[in-house]
């Protein structure tokens, strides 16, 4: 991602230094993570003293919260790169293949995405979650997966994928090439649709599940 340039003093006014803050911690927690996030930082970044900050962001936490948000939604938009007529399949497959081209590609901003802020009380469903609940609701409306078998999902799916993540960056994939990770990637996917489809053709219509 290409930050915008850093706007002239006057431009502040207009309430863009809410946005130039917002820039300047993702450039600090791309490399550094959430430890490399201050006030004090951000706003040497943006060319101004560290009391404007608070008329935008009460605390160090609040901006946190504010980076956190944008590398979820940049996150969800590499998950949803599909064609509109994609199948339904096939867009559970880009979601799941989209998460961990994101954490590959990004992993100081990875790292940052799922940090717990302040008490970790609730929050809106993150992006990526919502993009992985979209996707399995999919499955549902195309008459792919049942609601039954549906519900749920989300969580082993979301394992699945970020299970494999911390192994490709902090285990023993860590040392693979990028081409074996993306080869590992999509077969790590493709196992867990495989397993959420088998639970689906191995109920009958009524509902029990089917013997051999």
């Amino acid at each position: 991602m290409t930050t915008a340039p850093v706007r002239d003093r006057e431009s502040y006014h207009h309430g863009n230094l809410r946005e130039v803050l917002i820039e300047g911690g993702l450039s600090a927690t791309r490399l550094g993570g959430p430890a490399a996030l201050s006030i004090r930082d951000a706003t040497r970044r943006a060319g101004v003293s560290p009391n404007a900050a608070y008329r935008h962001f009460r605390s160090r936490d609040d901006l946190l919260v504010a980076v956190i948000d944008r590398i979820q939604t940049l996150m969800a938009t590499e998950m949803e790169t599909t064609p509109d007529d994609v199948d339904a399949v096939d867009a559970l497959r880009a979601v799941g293949l989209g998460y961990i081209r994101f954490a590959l590609a990004e992993p100081g901003w990875f790292g940052v995405a799922f940090t717990t802020v302040g008490s970790g009380d609730a929050t809106p469903l993150p992006a990526p979650l919502a993009r992985l609940v979209a996707a399995l609701d999919g499955l549902v409306s195309a008459g792919v997966l049942s609601a039954d078998d549906r519900a749920g999902a989300e969580w082993p799916c979301w394992s699945a994928v970020h299970g494999f993540t911390f192994l490709a960056l902090h285990g023993p994939l860590r040392h693979s090439t990028t081409e074996d990770l993306l080869t590992a990637a999509r077969r790590t996917v493709d196992i867990a649709i495989d397993g959420l489809l088998f639970a689906h053709r191995s109920t009958d219509t009524t509902g029990e599940p089917q013997h051999a």
